[in-house]
C-alpha cells in the first residue's frame, strides 16, 4: 500500500505557481488577485478560507476576503458579485459554500462572470468541460486528476466507480475520468448511497473515488484487493482530545481499507490540499486569460 500524498503534490504545484508569479513581477506585471466571499460564520468555511489566504501568500498572489453577515440578503450578495465581476483588479473570485438557507446557491452561481468563475461551478464552465473545451475545471475533481497524474496512476481501460453524484464533485469527476486523456480513459460507473448492490459494485472497481460525506462509509468488503482509492469525503467528528475539539475523517474506514489498496489517499492530507492548489491554478489561468485580452 502506498499513499497518494496530496500535501506533497500541492506543495509542488504551489512552488511551480510561485516561480511563475516571480517571473510576472520581474517583467513589471502585477500579481494575480483572488477574492473569497464569506457569508456568515460557518467554522469549516472560516478554516477553508484562511487556508486559501495562506496559499495565496505563499505563491505571491494578492488575496482579499470579503465578509457578509449571516443575515445578508440575497440581493446584497448579488450586488457584491456584480461589483466583483466589473472590477478589473480582480482576476477570479469564489463565494464560499455553504450559504445561509435564505440564499439560493444556484442564483449566486449563475451570477458569477464565467471568466472569473475559478471554482468552475457555473454552467458555462461546466458545459465547456463536458465538451472537452478549455474551461475552469471544478477544483476538487481537477485536484484528484492532478493527484493521479503526479503519482503516475494508470487509469486507461480500468473500471472506476465514483461514489457520489454532486454537481461539484461526483458528476464532474465521472466526466473527467471518462475523457480520452491521461489520466482518464476509464470505464466509469457513478453510484450513490441508494445504488442497489452498492458494496458489490464498489468491490468491482479498479479505481474507487468516494465523495458522499458519510464518515467511514466505505469498509474493507467494498474494496477490491489492489484497488486505487481516493477519499474526497471530509467530516468533522467531535474529539475532546484534540485542541480544536474535532478531528477530520473521510468516507473510507482507512484502517480497514488501506491494507487492501495499491494506493490510497488519506484524510486529511490527501484531496483537500489538491483542491486548494487547483483553485490557485485556475486563478493564474484567469489572470493570464485577462491579461492576454488586455494586450489585444
Amino acid at each position: 500500500m502506498q499513499i497518494l500524498d496530496g500535501k506533497s503534490c500541492a506543495g509542488q504545484i504551489r512552488a511551480e505557481i510561485a516561480a511563475q508569479v516571480r517571473q510576472l513581477l520581474a517583467e513589471g506585471l502585477r500579481a494575480p488577485h483572488l477574492v473569497a466571499v464569506l457569508v456568515g460564520d460557518d467554522g469549516a468555511s472560516e478554516t477553508y478560507v484562511a487556508n486559501k489566504v495562506r496559499d495565496c501568500d505563499e505563491v505571491g498572489f494578492n488575496s482579499t476576503v470579503t465578509r457578509l453577515g449571516a443575515d445578508a440578503s440575497e440581493a446584497k450578495l448579488l450586488a457584491l458579485i456584480a461589483e466583483l465581476n466589473a472590477d478589473d483588479a480582480v482576476d477570479g473570485f469564489i463565494v464560499q459554500l455553504p450559504l445561509p438557507g435564505h440564499v439560493d446557491e444556484h442564483q449566486i452561481t449563475l451570477a458569477i462572470d464565467p471568466a472569473k468563475d475559478v471554482d468552475g461551478f457555473g454552467p458555462s464552465n461546466v458545459g465547456l468541460m463536458c465538451l472537452g473545451k478549455p474551461a475552469f475545471l471544478p477544483a476538487t475533481p481537477n485536484g484528484v486528476m492532478e493527484l493521479l497524474a503526479r503519482h503516475d496512476i494508470e487509469t486507461e481501460g480500468r473500471h472506476c466507480v465514483v461514489l457520489g453524484r454532486s454537481n461539484i464533485v461526483g458528476t464532474p469527476m465521472s466526466i473527467l475520468l471518462s475523457r480520452n486523456s491521461r489520466p482518464g480513459n476509464c470505464t466509469v460507473t457513478i453510484a450513490h448511497s441508494r445504488t442497489r448492490g452498492l458494496a458489490k459494485l464498489c468491490a468491482s472497481a479498479d479505481v474507487l473515488i468516494t465523495a458522499i460525506g458519510k464518515p467511514h462509509f466505505v469498509t474493507a468488503d467494498m474494496v477490491k484487493e489492489g484497488a486505487v482509492v481516493v477519499d474526497v469525503g471530509t467530516t468533522r467528528l467531535a474529539d475532546s482530545s484534540r485542541p480544536s475539539g474535532f478531528r477530520l475523517v473521510g468516507d473510507v474506514d482507512f484502517a480497514q481499507v488501506a491494507p487492501k489498496c495499491s494506493w490510497i489517499s488519506p484524510v486529511p492530507g490527501g484531496v483537500g490540499p489538491m483542491t486548494r492548489a487547483s483553485l490557485l491554478q485556475n486563478t493564474l489561468k484567469a489572470y493570464r486569460n485577462r491579461t492576454r485580452q488586455d494586450d489585444v
